[in-house]
């Protein structure tokens, strides 16, 4: 009998769930549970040992969210997920980063996040690098997303960069084939979307040519989200699938 999927997910604030990815995990018979950092107490002094067991997650998938990653002295359970998170990766398990996710999974692995070049926030268009390996996760040519970021990661040392625009050059990442971050948010639905436009006083922290105002989100058509949440999927799929066959093909050595 197959063992049941067990995924596990980093929310860091109220906002940005589980998003479309729910109902397809779902759909696997997928076991889920979550830690939610942001009901921790802002002064509490997290253990390590206090977050899920490496053994009991078979993927990771981590949120987004408005702090930054370098913003230890606030958030001190910023400095225990990136500590777990070194743990988790160096056993080559699978593990998706979205947007703040994406981030941290950078910056654990010693890359920098800092400002980037030009705000984003809207439905913009993202397109796939130029000579990425056959072996790696297939994007579109060009696709339009959700952003929604001030801060940007550099591509980790040994990743292979995905995707790119104009805005944010480094929009996707993956590592080894169990490893894929995003800067944007292919898990956005209609009901994430209001919800961030409740909490993010958006209008007076963004600004340049990258940023739609919040009248037109507010309009945004059901179709938009679609092809987003279908590279989610695709992703999940992908890093369960080539994770799988790496054990398989260590077991068979040994």
């Amino acid at each position: 009998m197959k063992p049941q999927l067990k995924v596990h997910y980093f929310q860091h604030i109220a906002g940005e769930g589980f998003g479309s990815c729910y109902e397809y995990l779902k759909s696997l018979n997928a076991k889920i549970s979550a830690t939610e950092f942001f009901a921790l107490p802002v002064d509490l002094a997290l253990d390590i040992e206090a977050l899920p067991h490496i053994d009991d997650v078979d993927l990771l998938i981590i949120m987004g969210g408005s702090m930054s990653v370098n913003d230890e002295a606030n958030f001190p359970w910023l400095k225990i997920e990136k500590r777990w998170l070194r743990r988790y990766l160096a056993q080559g398990k699978p593990v998706i980063g979205l947007c703040l996710g994406g981030q941290l999974i950078a910056n654990a692995l010693g890359a920098a996040v800092s400002k980037s070049p030009h705000q984003e926030r809207g439905w913009l268009p993202v397109r796939k690098t130029k000579h990425v390996p056959a072996h790696c996760f297939h994007l579109p040519e060009e696709f339009q997303v959700m952003q929604w970021h001030a801060e940007s990661f550099e591509i980790p040392k040994g990743a292979i960069h995905l995707a790119e625009n104009d805005g944010c050059r480094n929009q996707m990442y993956q590592i080894g084939q169990n490893v894929l971050g995003f800067q944007f948010h292919p898990e956005i639905t209609p009901h994430a979307l209001n919800l961030f436009l409740e909490t993010d006083d958006i209008d007076d922290q963004y600004t340049g040519k990258y940023i739609q105002p919040e009248k037109a989100l507010k309009l945004s058509n059901k179709n938009k989200f679609i092809q987003g949440n279908q590279i989610l999927n695709q992703a999940i799929e992908y890093v369960l699938q080539r994770s799988s066959e790496v054990v398989y093909a260590k077991c068979n050595k040994a």
